[in-house]
């Protein structure tokens, strides 16, 4: 059964930075996609940072210089850099996983396996 768990959310004032982490199990292939996504109260869950399989980085347009996505194989660990945070990366943040696939259009849609959630406040 593959898990994921994140962790390292909280409230930071802008400016601020955080690093979430998330504990991956249960993936037996060698290569796959791995995300994170945010979804802020009332808006739709969207791709923040994807990580394909062929180690490609894909990141949202507003996030772009200032998240970081990376991962440790040897921990089975996902992570995401967050600097020069603003309000308005104020979220529920969920790292997931595809692997059955090597790389990924950026959407959610495309993975199936999630964690549930940690949260980031932003304040101004």
């Amino acid at each position: 059964e593959i898990q994921l768990v994140e962790s390292g959310g909280g409230s930071v004032q802008a400016g601020g930075s955080l690093r979430l982490s998330c504990a991956i199990s249960g993936i037996t292939v060698p290569v796959y996609c791995l995300g994170w996504f945010r979804q802020g109260p009332g808006k739709e869950r969207e791709a923040v940072a994807i990580l394909n399989g062929d180690g490609t980085q894909q990141y949202a347009d507003s996030v772009k210089g200032r998240f970081t996505v990376s991962n440790d194989t040897a921990n089975n660990m996902l992570y995401l850099q967050m600097n020069s945070l603003k309000p308005e990366d104020t979220a529920m943040y969920y790292c997931a996983a595809d692997p059955y696939s090597i790389r990924v259009p950026f959407h959610r849609r495309y993975f199936d396996y999630w964690g549930q959630g940690t949260q980031v406040t932003v304040s101004s």
